[in-house]
């Protein structure tokens, strides 16, 4: 199986230690939802190809030579006259990241029909987080989507919710409901976190009881072949066909960050999930995938043979 991972390409500033309000230091990470998944499916030995719209400064040449030197391929990556898009960073002491973003006319949100691909049947396509929710680029991809799904191999969507990009939560459901109804509908995978689920409930209709509540009135709703859902340190869980619920326990780490965590789990599950569609086994192996990109700083995904080896120990 081949994937594609599409979405925005974007630098994280993370505030150094030193410095002095005339020079603080700050370290530019190469990052973005949709490119960490893809170096995550690249370090796990898959095949996969970026599709995101790069820009024209020093910021973009270095995401460029980041994807290329992990494996994954930029023949789907147009290059636009744009600035690259920002994000700053703040990590709380408990190692929990934070957003501010900063991308008006810059390369991740100006996408055009013509940029994008025609479906493949031999190909996974893995779409993610704002830059599906950003306009103008959002209202093209989600045309696209809903003219292609059910045209790919298969299709994910990894909700990943910005509060900090748009703060009304029935703003954000507009924007995400016809998504979710594009990957249900093609019998895909849709991905969120408890956070994402539980602030795109305040939207109204979520039913009782958290969630687990929330993520199986999805399933029937929406009829995807699972909606799965990140715990934090809890592990995660997943709702197939019928309703039926699948929980993994978390893997113990020291966690120095989260950055990266949830798109690092969605890479360990694809891996398994689209080899033999075993869904606890996908949980398992995106959960340990997380676990490991937790106990680094920043986005660092881990190779398949660090994957097994955690899971091997745990087992």
């Amino acid at each position: 199986m081949r994937f594609i991972s599409c979405g925005e390409a974007l630098i994280d500033l993370v505030q150094q230690p030193g410095g002095d309000p005339a020079a603080t230091p700050w370290l530019g990470r190469s990052a973005g939802g949709p490119v960490n998944s893809a170096i995550g499916l690249a370090r796990l030995g898959l095949p996969v190809d970026m599709l995101a719209r790069l820009g024209s400064d020093a910021f973009a040449g270095q995401l460029a030579d980041y994807l290329s030197g992990n494996g994954v391929g930029l023949g789907l990556a147009p290059r636009v006259d744009a600035p690259t898009t920002l994000a700053v960073v703040a990590v709380d002491p408990a190692g929990h990241a934070t957003y501010a973003f900063h991308f008006a006319g810059t390369s991740s949100f100006g996408w055009t029909a013509p940029e994008l691909p025609a479906p493949r049947a031999d190909t996974w396509l893995h779409l993610a987080s704002i830059a599906w929710v950003v306009e103008p680029g959002a209202a093209v991809l989600r045309s696209w989507l809903e003219a292609t799904a059910p045209g790919w191999a298969g299709v994910s969507y990894d909700v990943n919710v910005r509060p900090t990009v748009i703060a009304d939560p029935a703003r954000y459901w507009a924007l995400v409901e016809p998504l979710l109804r594009a990957v249900g509908g093609a019998g895909g995978v849709i991905k969120a976190s408890d956070e994402d689920l539980l602030f795109l409930a305040r939207a109204g209709g979520a039913p009782a009881g958290g969630v687990e509540a929330i993520a199986r009135d999805w399933q029937a709703h929406f009829g995807a072949a699972a909606v799965v859902v990140t715990l934090g340190a809890d592990g995660a869980l997943a709702v197939g066909p019928a309703g039926t619920v699948t929980r993994v326990p978390g893997c113990a780490v020291d966690t120095v960050d989260t950055v990266g965590a949830g798109d690092t789990f969605l890479a360990g599950f694809l891996q398994r999930y689209t080899a033999d569609g075993d869904l606890p086994g996908a949980l398992r192996r995106g959960v340990a995938a997380a676990a490991l990109v937790c106990a680094r700083q920043g986005a660092d995904p881990p190779t398949a043979g660090e994957v097994d080896a955690l899971l091997a120990a745990g087992s």
